[in-house]
């Protein structure tokens, strides 16, 4: 897992993050990772799989029609890219 330092936080918002922590019973450092999983991961955001699900039901993908595209597709794997 990654560490993260963050320099130079505000004395005033330490003290609000220790009093958050405290009030969900947890330490600041698992406080401060949940306000940062919240940011970014938002609980109603929009989930890539969940999305193409729905996309196919709405439109009547099937199982079969999922089935010709493993037939159809070129299966010779990539050139890796070059730079240079």
């Amino acid at each position: 897992m990654a560490v993260l330092t963050i320099r130079n936080v505000p004395e005033e918002v330490h003290r609000a993050l220790r009093v958050r922590a405290a009030v969900h019973g947890r330490s600041t450092e698992a406080e401060v990772r949940d306000i940062l999983e919240l940011a970014v991961k938002p609980e109603e955001r929009v989930r890539m799989g969940d999305a193409l699900a729905e996309l196919g039901a709405r439109v009547g993908l099937t199982n079969e029609d999922f089935e010709v595209f493993d037939q159809v597709r070129d299966k010779v794997p990539a050139k890796p890219m070059r730079f240079g």
